[in-house]
């Protein structure tokens, strides 16, 4: 097809069939363009740190495996739970976004290495002594293995593939889980279990988050009876959490509150009548922890006593937000008003009290916090919520050092995780390729459109890429529940939907299919584009 080569009017150009170009009717609003802009800056800045970020990590790796070791303190080792599920993860996300070759490069080769090196019980991931060149324990620590093995899935290969879908990366987490079938369904016992029993705990939720997400990916019946197998055990059986003399309600305990949600939402489309025998057994704990849970505010205690009502712990769980997801997933289900409004108590409060608060006197406290905001946000467009986010990024980014590392051990992944998150919420989920830090691009919504504006320091091509329903085409999802390291979405295109396209007045009519696939812009040095996107009635 012939194609024109049209300069927009602020000076970038637009690669367009020629028999498709009309002009626009409805240009932007000056104050929804100065919006893009200045979150045009804000992503910027999220995306280059969190590829300073990898820089620095990937100058420190082991020369002669290339893999990452736990920290830079001592533990010169990788292993699963922490290196591969906290830290990796997010250079390989982070890679996605700011650099092709390195994501298909070395990125990749650090997941055949760690597959090569690590896996001992099947595929289920060992520690590597990186000093040694072999496995840390010989024979290898099952307990270690099945809590590591567990970890990798939840947090760091799940979230690659809810991004990027069937990848050597989901490959690997099948084939982890695979295996650790074989070990364990139901963990009750973890020796140098170094959490007390929410480590048991912690295992049985990751499960639950995991087995949910890929029985709808894959459609595994086994996925789905296993993971009931896990409800049952909790929600029907004598070891309900409600009447624990111990529940976490942090990271390391919190997760079987939102995996048991995830699955109450997987049986609701998939066992009708299995959500019917769950709903009062989840109902009573959820109800139990808004009654002795939280603190005045809304934001959850570290660590109850259920039972009693005893608080145990009385610092504030910088992840209130995994738990929340749990709320609002059963709120959405079964629309009770006050799992809705556990939110909204949190959201009326950010402001007032927690601006710069300590959440766990370190930055992984800060990524997690503003983690749990963001993905409630994205579900409840709370204006005191933006707020908050906008103002605490910073503080999570005063933890960097000139060399992209922040606190030199595997939760600095977490710092990328988030400052993604963010740039994404900025960008209305779509990217540039290649990127460079120097191109700069945000958006913002409009009365039916997206706007963005792109501006660039030196010329600069390259394609546009919207972002599609990942919930649906990438883990095949009945519905996009809040989800533990997902990357919420904010604006998507249906791939068979027709959309108009508008570039400083240049427009045409094109089908979802080909935002997605990306369409070609050329800027000139110091010039901008302004681009909106509107579904066609």
């Amino acid at each position: 097809m012939k194609m024109n080569r049209i300069r927009t009017i602020s000076g970038g150009w637009l690669l367009l069939p020629v028999i498709l170009l009309a002009a626009c009717g409805d240009a932007p609003r000056r104050e929804t363009i100065e919006r893009a802009i200045v979150n045009g800056r804000l992503a910027g800045e999220a995306f280059a740190r969190s590829h300073r970020f990898v820089e620095g990590w990937l100058a420190v790796a082991d020369t002669v495996t290339g893999l990452i070791p736990k920290n830079l303190q001592g533990d010169y080792f990788w292993n699963a739970q922490d290196a591969a599920a906290d830290n990796y993860p997010f250079m390989v996300i982070t890679s996605f976004f700011t650099d092709e070759g390195l994501f298909r490069g070395r990125m990749l080769d650090m997941l055949r290495t760690e597959t090569e090196l690590t896996s001992c019980l099947g595929a289920c991931p060992a520690t590597y002594d990186l000093r040694t060149h072999r496995l840390q324990n010989n024979p290898v620590d099952t307990g270690n293995v099945i809590f590591g093995s567990a970890e990798y899935m939840k947090d760091g290969l799940l979230p690659i593939t809810e991004l990027l879908g069937v990848s050597p990366w989901s490959e690997r987490m099948i084939s982890i889980l695979d295996s650790l079938h074989g070990l364990v369904e139901i963990v009750t016992e973890i020796r140098g279990d170094y959490f007390g029993n929410s480590q048991v705990i912690e295992v049985n939720g990751d499960l639950l988050q995991v087995l949910s997400r890929l029985y709808w990916m894959t459609g595994r019946e086994e996925y789905l009876e296993w993971a009931i197998r896990i409800g049952d055990y909790y929600l029907l059986g004598d070891r309900h959490p409600a009447d624990s003399e111990r529940l976490r309600l942090r990271d390391h305990g919190c997760e079987i509150m939102l995996g048991l949600c995830e699955l109450y939402a997987t049986v609701h489309y998939a066992r009708p009548q299995k959500q019917e025998q769950y709903r009062g057994p989840l109902h009573r704990l959820l109800d139990r922890v808004l009654e002795v849970g939280r603190n005045g505010h809304g934001l959850f205690y570290d660590e109850v006593n259920p039972s009693t009502g005893e608080i145990l712990e009385t610092r504030l769980a910088d992840t209130w937000g995994y738990t929340l997801d749990g709320y609002y997933i059963v709120y959405q289900l079964d629309g009770v008003e006050a799992y809705r409004d556990a939110v909204l108590k949190v959201f009326s409060n950010l402001n007032a009290h927690y601006r710069s608060h300590n959440w766990e006197n370190n930055m992984d406290g800060y990524a997690d916090a503003i983690e749990s905001a963001l993905n409630l946000y994205n579900r409840e467009r709370s204006q005191e919520a933006a707020d908050w986010i906008d103002s605490e990024i910073n503080v999570m980014y005063s933890f960097q050092r000139p060399d992209g590392i922040l606190e030199g051990w595997h939760g600095d992944g977490n710092f990328a995780r988030t400052a993604v998150m963010y740039a994404l919420w900025k960008t209305r989920g779509t990217r540039l390729a290649p990127w460079r830090e120097d191109v700069q691009w945000g958006a913002a919504d409009e009365e039916g459109k997206t706007v963005l504006v792109l501006t660039a320091g030196m010329p600069w091509r390259g394609k546009l890429f919207f972002d599609a329903p990942r919930y649906r085409e990438n883990l095949h999802l009945p519905a996009d529940w809040p989800r533990i390291n997902q990357f919420p979405q904010w604006f998507t295109v249906e791939r068979d939907r027709e959309y108009a396209l508008c570039v400083d007045g240049v427009r045409k009519h094109c089908r979802g299919e080909e935002l997605i696939d990306g369409i070609d812009i050329v800027l000139e040095s110091g010039q901008r584009a302004v681009v909106t996107v509107s579904a066609c009635d």
